[in-house]
């Protein structure tokens, strides 16, 4: 039998990033914390936490603690039956920017006019967000691989395409001659973070160098407000600049050619109706917004 209080430790000094914030966090003494989490580790004959900083859950760890978040959704969905819920339950789940700039905070609605839950939404690039669920910090996640994880479900949510855009005043000032080597080696691009490779796969792809000079700004309303601004040309997804590009604030630098990137949500495969209230909210709002084909794109790497 699993000792849950010692997964309670385990839990909470990964989450919280230190024994003492886990200590306060469970209302116990740091000496309880580690002697739950020692107790623990000392029955299932392996290291849970490497004592760093912050402290870092072991592979084994990241399966205890999945196990304990999915015991813990179970307990939160028999609550949320009672008829007086003692408290709304929280459901955390992984998205990458763009999606929650967008679509997502419709698909949330489900959950949260009445409201029935809370929810902790964690950002993060597209090609990351797997691994949020892969160490038990979410009961789903948005992400742009196909791969499922052990004890999860995979759904094709869409695609959603990129165009490379910039300000018609930036166009003329650094791409009069087109978008070419002479002129990315020049015109300063703006990128989201330093894990988004969807700049570099796009030049890549267009057969120029990717070293190109640029800034980082890791939000998604803030990223396109830099482009507008003139400060950059950057990789913008369709569904957020359409009117942009409709009115002329914002051009394509290259007409006709956009880069895909198809999404998928990942879900625990055990589940409450809350989290099915959830799932089903997310499939259908992603299918009113994104694109169930890519039309013409650049081909992938």
């Amino acid at each position: 039998m699993l000792d849950y209080r010692g997964l309670a430790a385990l839990d909470a000094v990964v989450e919280q990033g230190s024994f003492e914030k886990a200590a306060s966090a469970l209302s116990i003494t740091q000496s309880a914390v580690s002697h739950r989490l020692r107790a623990l580790e000392e029955a299932s004959g392996e290291l849970l936490v490497i004592r760093s900083q912050p402290p870092q859950a072991t592979a084994r760890g990241h399966r205890l603690i999945a196990h304990y978040r999915q015991v813990l959704l179970l307990e939160a969905g028999l609550q949320a039956e009672a008829p007086e819920p003692a408290a709304l339950p929280q459901l955390a789940i992984a998205a990458n920017a763009d999606s929650a700039a967008t679509w997502l905070l419709e698909a949330l609605a489900s959950v949260l006019a009445e409201p029935v839950c809370r929810v902790e939404v964690l950002l993060d690039d597209q090609d990351q967000t797997l691994r949020q669920l892969r160490e038990g910090r979410v009961v789903g996640c948005i992400t742009s691989s196909p791969d499922a994880v052990a004890g999860t479900s995979v759904v094709a949510l869409g695609v959603m395409s990129y165009r490379c855009v910039a300000t018609p005043a930036f166009a003329r000032r650094w791409f009069a001659d087109g978008l070419n080597a002479q002129s990315v080696a020049v015109a300063p691009a703006v990128i989201y973070n330093r894990s988004d490779t969807l700049h570099g796969r796009y030049l890549a792809q267009m057969g120029l160098d990717q070293d190109v000079p640029h800034s980082y700004f890791p939000s998604a309303q803030g990223f396109v407000a830099f482009i507008q601004a003139g400060f950059g040309y950057g990789m913008a997804p369709v569904i957020q600049v359409r009117e942009e590009l409709a009115d002329g604030r914002l051009i394509d630098l290259a007409p006709g050619t956009q880069v895909p990137v198809a999404l998928y949500w990942h879900r625990w495969n055990i589940q409450t109706a809350l989290t099915r209230t959830l799932n089903d909210a997310i499939v259908a709002t992603a299918a009113r917004w994104l694109e169930q084909a890519p039309g013409q794109i650049i081909p992938d790497a």
